[in-house]
């Protein structure tokens, strides 16, 4: 049996309309008061779950173009290992940034 494979493309910047019926729900729901709202069956964030949390893996910081003074023979290393010297002094400064706020 063959099945056809149908895409949809919804244009983020100018969303359909919203129908009679969401436009209620929203309104019923933006009146509601907080108490009102059923937490039970989200669990409770613990100091044991942020141990053992990991960054967002689809995370890309922004980058930002910057002159640095660098040491003449730090740059020639950073050289010397190939391609991608800013990439590895980013790393470096990463790493160095991350522990800094580790240690807090």
């Amino acid at each position: 049996m063959k099945t056809k494979l149908v895409r949809y493309e919804i244009d983020l910047a100018n969303p359909p309309p919203l129908t009679d019926g969401q436009k209620a729900e929203l309104e019923a729901l933006a009146a509601m008061p907080d108490e009102a709202i059923d937490y039970s069956d989200i669990p409770p964030l613990t100091e044991a779950f942020w141990e053992n949390a990991v960054p967002n893996r689809f995370y890309r910081p922004t980058k930002t173009a910057t002159t640095v003074r660098i040491d003449s023979d730090v740059l020639a290393w950073l050289r010397s290992q190939g391609r991608g010297y800013q990439t590895r002094i980013n790393a470096i400064l990463r790493r160095e940034m991350l522990a800094a706020l580790k240690n807090r």
